[in-house]
């Protein structure tokens, strides 16, 4: 490695940044272990940013001819002037990287700008609509951005206030389903598995940094494609958390793949930080777990002591030796013997009619029951034991807790069998419990409740593999339930489908959470080629009007919330399951819709960016209530959530207002005058977060597109 090291050095000596870049990988080898998950970390990963109007200095690339289905150059330019020319602007372009200089000039709506790994973003958000019935609750959001943008400008907003994130990333089944570096990943790409590695490395340590170290949870789903890399992946970046798989079937009738088993389940990953754990729910029988069966009926076990020859020694227990009198034509026990001594035999000697039947293993050994004497008679008086017919092996009993059930009316009792012993009915009650690891829950078909949903929501507007509404709802129950107040998080949002049952959940228990959705505008692939042979583009109307977000989620929020379908026509069908009503009667909610913008330094220095920032402030102070969308002519403004003072000579009456507010949380501060913001965060009301923005918002809102 000394070699190494020399050879990087005297590289920072002739080329300072080379040498910096070589550093830096290096340092990325060697801390990767010797063994576990392994990658490459590709970089850049580009991303293109069609709604951001060019200026000069910006990074860009030159788009295909408009009709045009060709993968356009994957240069990037720089742009140094900016001209008009005739009705439209031409920008000279630079490129980027060339050993010679390289020039030329394009228009500039033929241009797109490019943000690369590394490359400092400011971001804002702008408003596109909003749906309002739920009085004083907060708003559920949704951000129309690239999820890793809208991370790091979450990071602002709401490091460490996550309760629960829950997303349903891209499978990597190598069917157009997801892009990296703004290119669709084949399914014969070699670097297949290392891209979408990681593509979820940098997102997943983003998750770290937004979620409660204290008490959260980090749900995702997967297939068997990479279930075991995502494992694994999960493991190097929270070691601090408990990790736990969970197999749900999705579709009960499998779906038929060539030369393969049908697919009928997929796995959710459980990843609890602190003091986070599943709490106890009150589920159907549907969720108790069985014995090697699929019916929800009572549990017989058998009366003998299982165990290894040796293990299992009439000896050990010699009080639990004795005879029990079978009917020899199945009409179950006749009667129970005494225990005997242990220097005794066993006698064949029975009632007529029945046969005496001892705890002998099948090698013929001694061993011994489960329950004494004088137990396994109260069991045959009430029904709880089976014995059709007078072999040891068939000698069932009901066990304190099923025998407590049926006595408690949890299992009905129906009838009884030839034998004498109780037949029960599935129970119809609901129970306390935390269930198994597999969930076989009829809810939780995806083609049932989860296509069929988002059918009837936005009619005619086709989402591929949508999850189960009930199945996002339940995956959530158990860790938000008793949080009425949770924040949660899903950064592959698709149709909409968990802020959907975060909804569901408020109004079962009148609770006030709220979802913050995050999915990008793109359309699918089939799509992307019609579209381009029209002669659009990404950033044109008709073109962003089919995308994931504007397509699909906003309306389907909307429409869950007001009960009508984008046509304004009342949505038919009911909820089912857990909270039975019908559709059409929405969620008294809120929800608002943003889109991620990119803005420059200069307009954040100079306060004219304030209208795009606004909503992150809002955001920080928990979506809820009034925003201050503009600047305040008196220099200070404060609504129900939050206070802004953009003048610190005006602290006395922003005081004496804070003061009076209920409910406020954050007071932000515009000043680069640390001692007089500390005077002024003394004279704030306890429980008030004072958070100074300096040098005019440019610090706090910029982040790399990478680290």
């Amino acid at each position: 490695m000394s070699r190494l090291t020399d050879l990087i050095a005297q590289a920072k000596a002739k080329d300072p940044q080379l040498g910096a870049d070589l550093d830096g990988e290096f340092k990325v080898l060697s801390s990767r272990l010797p063994f576990g998950l392994n990658f490459e970390r590709h970089r850049p990963e580009a991303v293109e940013l069609p709604q951001r109007p060019i200026r000069k200095g910006d990074k860009v690339r030159v788009l295909p001819e408009r009709g045009s289905t060709k993968k356009g150059d994957q240069r990037l330019w720089q742009v140094t002037k900016i001209s008009k020319k005739g009705d439209s602007k031409v920008a000279v372009l630079e490129l980027l990287g060339a050993e010679e200089a390289q020039t030329q000039t394009v228009v500039v709506d033929d241009l797109v700008i490019v943000a690369e790994f590394r490359d400092t973003l400011y971001p804002g958000l702008v408003s596109t609509g909003r749906v309002q019935r739920g009085g004083d609750k907060p708003f559920h959001t949704v951000i129309n951005g690239e999820n890793y943008h809208v991370l790091k400008a979450l990071t602002y907003t709401h490091r460490g206030k996550v309760d629960a994130i829950y997303i349903d990333p891209p499978y990597n089944t190598g069917a157009k389903d997801w892009k990296y570096n703004n290119d669709y990943v084949e399914g014969d790409d070699l670097y297949r598995h290392s891209k979408w590695l990681a593509m979820m490395e940098r997102r997943l340590l983003l998750t770290k940094e937004l979620l409660n170290p204290a008490d959260s949870v980090l749900i995702v789903t997967i297939d068997e494609k990479e279930y075991l890399r995502l494992g694994l992946l999960l493991e190097q970046l929270f070691p601090e958390a408990k990790i736990q798989m969970v197999s749900s079937i999705i579709n009960p009738k499998g779906q038929s793949r060539k030369d393969s088993f049908a697919r009928t389940d997929e796995y959710i990953y459980i990843v609890t930080f602190g003091k986070a754990q599943p709490v106890t729910c009150e589920l159907s029988a549907e969720w108790r777990p069985s014995e090697g069966t699929t019916t929800l009926d009572i549990r017989w076990q058998s009366l003998r002591r299982a165990g290894l020859r040796g293990a299992v020694k009439r000896s050990d227990r010699p009080n639990l030796y004795y005879p029990i009198y079978v009917w020899n034509d199945g009409k179950g026990v006749h009667s129970v013997g005494e225990p005997i001594p242990l220097d005794t035999r066993p006698s064949k000697d029975a009632p007529r009619g029945t046969t005496a039947v001892w705890p002998a293993r099948s090698d013929g050994s001694d061993g011994y029951w489960q329950v004494s004497h004088e137990r396994v008679r109260e069991l045959k008086d009430k029904g709880f034991l089976r014995a059709p017919s007078p072999q040891s092996s068939s000698i069932l009993y009901l066990k304190a807790g099923e025998a407590a059930r049926v006595e408690s009316g949890y299992y009905q009792v129906v009838g009884k069998r030839k034998d004498g012993s109780v037949v029960t009915a599935p129970p119809q009650a609901a129970a306390m419990f935390i269930p198994g690891t597999q969930w076989r829950i009829t809810s939780h078909n995806a083609g049932v409740y989860g296509t069929s949903v988002n059918n009837s929501l936005i009619p005619g507007r086709v989402f591929p593999f949508p999850k189960s509404l009930y199945a996002v709802e339940d995956s959530l129950r158990f860790f938000v339930i008793n949080k009425p107040d949770a924040v949660v998080l899903d950064l592959f949002s698709g149709s909409g489908t968990t802020a959907h049952a975060v909804m569901r959940l408020n109004r079962q228990d009148s609770g006030k959470r709220q979802c913050i959705s995050v999915t990008n505008n793109e359309v699918g692939a089939d799509e992307q080629a019609t579209l381009r042979k029209k002669g659009l583009r990404p950033g044109d109307v008709d073109w962003e009007q089919w995308g994931i977000c504007d397509y699909i989620t906003k309306p389907r929020v909307q429409a869950a919330i007001s009960g009508k379908t984008p046509d304004g026509e009342l949505i038919k069908g009911d909820y089912r399951f857990t909270d039975e009503f019908p559709m059409a009667e929405g969620f008294e909610e809120n929800a608002e819709f943003f889109t991620l913008t990119y803005e420059t330094p200069v307009s954040v220095n100079h306060n004219r960016a304030f209208a795009r920032i606004a909503p992150l402030l809002w955001l920080r102070a928990g979506s809820r209530g009034r925003r201050i969308d503009k600047l305040p002519k008196e220099e200070w403004a404060v609504v129900e959530a939050y206070g802004l003072l953009v003048d610190i000579d005006a602290a006395t009456p922003f005081i004496r207002s804070v003061n009076k507010a209920k409910d406020l949380r954050v007071a932000f501060v515009v000043t680069d005058d640390d001692r007089r913001f500390q005077a002024l965060a003394r004279r704030l009301p306890n429980g008030v977060e004072p958070v100074r923005l300096y040098e005019s918002y440019l610090t706090n809102f910029s982040f790399a597109s990478g680290e």
